[in-house]
């Protein structure tokens, strides 16, 4: 049985309905699960002893505008604590999928499970606009303040100008894009 199979089934046995659903098959196996019960299957992940999933990798914000939905994508791994000289020889890696309507996007936040999720959620709020309820510091970190809208979202339609610069050297264009 694959890692990924035997999470599903701990996932599951624990927390039954609050595993969406699950794909192995793939690059990247994922659970799917739900929203309001992310921060305690957070805590589980990482201090189960099965599992010791200690570490956020990253957080990829994806755009599922035909599904009308917004998600993230957390990539979790194993990282020992002390190795000293020793290599390290088994590795655990595990990747979670939150799913959030597009129109009133909320996850709750897992900055206090995992610290280095507090910049990347802010990132996924800046560029996709998902709110992460609970998060310490929930403001834009790649963008201007006053910047209108969500830049990665398929649907974004890039200013022309901003405070006065120019947002393309297209000008030509019937309807510039970048």
């Amino acid at each position: 049985m694959a890692v990924e199979e035997e999470v599903f089934d701990i996932l599951r046995e624990r927390f039954g309905d609050a595993v969406v659903s699950a794909e192995a098959s793939g690059a990247h196996p994922y659970a799917v699960i739900k929203a309001e019960r992310w921060p305690q299957v957070a805590l589980f992940l990482r201090d189960d002893p099965r599992l010791l999933l200690n570490m956020l990798r990253c957080i990829s914000s994806i755009d599922m505008i035909a599904e009308d939905k917004l998600a993230c994508v957390y990539d979790l791994m194993y990282l020992a604590d002390d190795c000293g000289d020793e290599l390290i020889t088994e590795t655990r890696e595990f990747a979670v999928r939150i799913e959030t309507p597009r129109d009133d996007p909320v996850i709750p936040s897992v900055a206090h499970v995992w610290p280095a999720a507090d910049w990347h959620e802010r990132e996924a709020y800046d560029m996709m606009g998902i709110h992460f309820s609970g998060h310490p510091d929930h403001r834009r970190i790649l963008c201007p303040d006053d910047w209108v809208g969500y830049p990665l979202r398929k649907d974004y339609v890039f200013p022309l100008e901003y405070h006065g610069i120019p947002g393309t050297t297209e000008y030509d264009l019937p309807n510039p894009r970048h």
